[in-house]
């Protein structure tokens, strides 16, 4: 049975508050409905006889429908995507959106718990002008569809993102495509995002945003990407704090491809502005990274950066929190803040410890945010490979026990030093097999599975990537979708023995990387597999067995 909507509301100064929705989806046809969600905001929809819609200008809202608009309405305190006790929603009985703003004016959502969505958790249509998100917790949403956790079109003039926690969803943060007006994005905590696309934190589409005061983490693109075609200007990007991300803080595409794939990924650092035409085909104008001087500034107690940037743009100076590469680092604390003068020099003087890495990017208000200029490190040299960052893989910390009085302890001898603890050695099995073109978990494969699961709610350290592959018949196109259904089908069933999704990446290589050396039966059903990739942020030795116990011959 499908039941597209939980609710409906075409109604003004509408609040909906404390209510548990899940399960509001529909079948993918050729010709679409409106967005299935939980939540549904827009004006009374026509009859299903009135021809007037019938036209080519059809996909835009008449001037009546604009007027019927809602507004007013409140979305606040609700569970969206999860059942009323926190259970995940078997793959079956998943929404398709979390809270959809098609046609509404001034609507706010508050403090809502919106979790594993088959797209994205809140979603904007043709008009959402002064809407306001806040406080949310954005979790596990994309999972199917569309894989972003906030996602912008239409007309979203005066809308805000702020301070909503917005981990593990399978694409970006938030992301925009084609809107008209801007929008402020501030004070969000966006962390392990990424888990099916290396897209950015924050993907930006469009003129004059301002992505403000967020922490950007553990993201396996840039912090913020901005697109340049359609042509995006003066967007504003600073005070931000990025930390573990594969990729620059502020990326700046510079070509006009179209593909779902250009958007999705973004083009790494762009070479210094070399003619006019370079303002008009990249984002924000082709502003030019600040350069320093050196890449090796003498320590003191206040220490000289001195370098180069566009005349009249101000130049933040930032600690770098961590490097992805030789060159390029995150951008962490603010240090300070200069303006270049009218030649383009810089100089400015910051108090930092001996060893500090620094970098900067610059902001011209008529063009927008730069990307970030190399690593400069004060005191010492760079050292030639990036460290390893430490962190925990978690959306969010348990909550702090209560305290106690104090009780004074009575006095007892000091017991001897432990011996030293030995490294824990853990074996894991590789991967797992599936039949001929299927996706789903076999017995067999349920019981490894179970065996990964349970290394993993033991070692809260370990992260996961499942790596889905098909073996070399039919097509790529279908092999490399074929690959995604079959990491997707072992991520569920993590996800259903209680496996954070902040822990889980999937990734499919279709028929790229197979491990058959002849075309016969066995070694198809070789190929076909998903591979466990792990990752310890904590140090354990970790030993991975290849089994072919759940092996499928056609």
């Amino acid at each position: 049975i499908e039941v597209f909507r939980g609710l409906t509301i075409t109604a003004d100064q509408v609040t909906v508050k404390g209510l548990s929705l899940y399960g509001f989806s529909s079948v993918h046809r050729l010709t679409a409905s409106t967005p299935p969600a939980d939540i549904f905001i827009s004006h009374i929809a026509p009859n299903a006889f009135d021809r007037s819609r019938i036209s080519a200008n059809a996909l835009r809202l008449t001037e009546k429908e604009i007027d019927q608009a809602p507004e007013g309405v409140v979305i606040e305190d609700n569970w969206l995507g999860v059942s009323p006790t926190g259970e995940i929603p078997v793959p079956e009985e998943m929404s398709a959106f979390g809270v959809s703003v098609f046609n509404a004016i001034n609507t706010t959502i508050e403090r809502n718990r919106i979790e594993y969505h088959e797209s994205s958790g809140i979603i904007t249509g043709n008009l959402a002008i002064n809407s306001i998100i806040t406080g949310n917790t954005l979790i596990a949403n994309g999972l199917r569809g569309l894989p972003d956790a906030i996602y912008l079109q239409g007309d979203i003039e005066g809308s805000e993102v702020l301070e909503n926690l917005v981990c593990a969803n399978d694409g970006s943060g938030v992301a925009m495509f084609k809107p008209e007006g801007s929008a402020q994005i501030y004070s969000n905590d966006i962390r392990f995002n990424g888990r099916r696309f290396r897209s950015p934190g924050v993907s930006l589409m469009g003129n004059e945003h301002q992505v403000t005061s967020n922490y950007i983490a553990f993201q396996p693109g840039p912090g913020v990407a901005i697109a340049s075609y359609p042509r995006s200007r003066r967007n504003l990007v600073r005070n931000n704090f990025f930390r573990g991300l594969n990729g620059l803080s502020v990326d700046l595409a510079y070509n006009d491809d179209v593909r779902v794939s250009d958007y999705q990924f973004s083009d790494g650092p762009n070479p210094p502005r070399n003619s006019r035409q370079r303002r008009r085909d990249s984002a924000n104008a082709g502003i030019n990274a600040p350069e320093f001087d050196a890449y090796t500034f003498p320590f003191e107690n206040t220490t000289t950066l001195t370098g180069f940037a566009d005349p009249g743009s101000e130049i933040g100076i930032y600690e770098v929190s961590s490097r992805q590469d030789r060159l390029y680092g995150s951008l962490g604390n603010l240090l300070t803040t200069v303006n270049a003068d009218e030649a383009g020099r810089f100089s400015t003087s910051v108090a930092v410890d001996e060893g500090t890495e620094v970098s900067a990017i610059a902001t011209d208000l008529r063009y927008g945010t730069s990307e970030p200029s190399p690593v400069a490190i004060i005191g010492a040299s760079l050292p030639s490979a990036p460290g390893e960052v430490s962190f925990d893989p978690v959306c969010q910390e348990p909550p702090l026990p209560a305290e106690e009085p104090p009780v004074e302890a009575p006095t007892v001898e000091a017991p001897p030093a432990p011996a030293p603890t030995e490294q824990i050695t853990l074996r894991i099995p590789r991967n797992i097999h599936f039949a001929l073109d299927q996706s789903f978990i076999s017995p067999a494969s349920a019981n490894i599975l179970d065996q990964v699961a349970a290394a993993l709610l033991q070692y809260p350290s370990l992260t996961l990537e499942l790596q889905g592959h098909t073996d070399p018949r039919a097509n790529d196109d279908y092999n490399q979708a074929l690959g995604e259904r079959r990491a997707l089908s072992a991520r569920d069933y993590l996800l259903q023995k209680g496996v954070s999704p902040e822990r889980l990446r999937i990734r499919s290589f279709g028929e790229t990387q197979t491990i058959s050396t002849a075309p016969d039966i066995v070694d198809y059903a070789r190929d076909r597999r998903v591979e466990f990739i792990f990752l310890d942020t904590r140090g354990l030795d970790i030993i991975i067995e290849r089994q072919e116990s759940d092996l499928q011959i056609e």
